[in-house]
């Protein structure tokens, strides 16, 4: 990728992002903390905590190059994302819970995500601390691309609220097209790889999406959550931000075989969403039937 790319259009992209889902977010986002405190624990704990852990096994144990390993890692590093929200709506599930996990994970993750990659580029790549990020800027450059995008779009909303809600439509389909956009262009770039990524990288991106989802489903039901909260917080740890993922690749990292892996994620991501909605709307057409039936 070159470095026009890697250094504006991508930064860009993500701000753009990240401004859309500001646009949809208010402080009662945040707050309500306060009326789900076990689910959003439960939530949090499962993308800031053990997403890493999980992450790490499929990179250790799938064969992967050194590259396609970090590369994972830096994908569980980002969790949370607009898309998650989009497939909790479709799922039925608990949308602002969903909004909540979403909106308080994009902030924890600018302090986790330096660590997470830095242990992941010792572990596989055998950096030294020259070469590995360095922890304070790297947060403050991630606090200003994702974070600082969001409190704008967020103002807009409280001071123009009129205007945020016009404007979140198609500030959210530009995002859509920012993301096919990031993720085209890394496909393309590495396209002479991209058949044996998708051999080696595209099962593990896809089983590490179904282990995700079902670690959070289960840890959410242990925990007595209801079926609503429980789908929210399944789709919530497994459904990375690769966008932000790519970011890190490509413009901090400046290297665009580890962004091979969020963009091959994006491909499984939307397949295993597929299924999931498949079965949730099935689930649902069941219950209905069997109402109307009792009734």
């Amino acid at each position: 990728m070159n470095g026009v790319l890697a250094s504006i259009v991508l930064p860009l992209s993500l701000a753009v992002i990240m401004l859309g889902m500001g646009l949809s977010l208010t402080a009662a986002d945040f707050k309500r903390v306060l009326f789900y405190p076990k689910a959003v624990a439960i939530g949090l704990a499962g993308q800031i905590l053990i997403l890493p852990f999980i992450g790490y096994f499929f990179a250790s144990q799938f064969g992967l190059s050194p590259e396609n390993a970090v590369g994972l890692m830096v994908l569980v590093a980002c969790a949370g994302g607009a898309t998650s929200n989009l497939i909790v709506y479709l799922a039925r599930g608990d949308v602002a819970l969903s909004v909540t996990l979403t909106a308080i994970s994009s902030c924890i993750t600018v302090l986790t995500i330096p660590f997470i990659v830095n242990f992941a580029l010792f572990r596989f790549m055998g950096a030294t601390e020259e070469t590995a990020l360095p922890i304070g800027s790297t947060n403050m450059k991630l606090f200003f691309i994702t974070v600082v995008p969001v409190l704008l779009g967020m103002l807009i909303r409280y001071y123009f609220s009129g205007f945020a809600k016009r404007m979140e439509k198609p500030m959210n389909k530009l995002a859509t097209v920012f993301f096919i956009l990031i993720v085209g262009g890394i496909l393309l770039k590495e396209y002479k790889e991209l058949v044996q990524s998708l051999l080696t990288v595209g099962p593990a991106t896809f089983l590490l999406n179904l282990a995700s989802m079902l670690v959070g489903f289960v840890a959410a039901r242990l925990f007595l959550l209801n079926d609503q909260q429980s789908t929210t917080v399944s789709i919530e740890i497994g459904v990375q931000n690769s966008a932000t993922g790519i970011f890190i690749a490509t413009t901090l990292l400046n290297n665009s075989e580890i962004a091979i892996v969020p963009a091959v994620y994006s491909l499984m991501m939307y397949i295993n969403a597929g299924l999931l909605l498949f079965l949730m709307h099935g689930r649902v057409k069941r219950r209905g039937t069997k109402g109307s039936i009792t009734n």
